[in-house]
């Protein structure tokens, strides 16, 4: 048996938490002492036996006005599963323009977590090429005016 302390994060309450766990392969949650409310030891519980997190990351955008564009999990994961799911999000490229909310990966690495975007990168403007044809350019300065 160990004790392990963690900071509750449910909560703006933010509880010391001690935590008494049967330790072996598998850790066991026993008890916890220090919560305030019920989520606490809930979240302690889950903490020990199933840890789950949730990722922000980017991934490249092509021809947007941006690089990168931010994305996220939309559920939490299981805490072994980070690595292989950043695996996935670090392959993809997205064409521009991509909006918020869009969907990037569907159950990345074989979670039930889908990966979408959290910032809107739009298309980058072409720029107009002027013809080499004499002349062309002081009549595109002339539209200009």
């Amino acid at each position: 048996m160990s004790i392990r302390e963690y900071t509750c994060v449910v909560c703006p309450n933010g509880c010391s938490l001690r935590i008494e766990v049967k330790d072996g392969e598998k850790p066991e949650f026993i008890r916890v002492e220090g919560n305030i409310c019920k989520r606490g030891e809930t979240w302690a519980r889950q903490e020990v036996e199933n840890p789950m997190r949730t990722i922000a990351s980017s991934v490249l955008v092509r021809g947007g006005v941006f690089p990168l564009a931010s994305v996220r999990t939309d559920f939490p994961i299981p805490l072994q599963s980070i690595m292989p799911v950043m695996e996935e999000i670090r392959q993809t490229i997205l064409d521009a323009p991509v909006q918020i909310g869009d969907l990037v990966i569907e159950g990345p690495a074989n979670t039930d977590c889908r990966i979408i975007v959290t910032r809107s990168v739009q298309k980058k403007k072409t720029e107009k090429k002027l013809n080499e044809n004499p002349g062309s350019i002081e009549r595109e300065l002339m539209k200009q005016k």
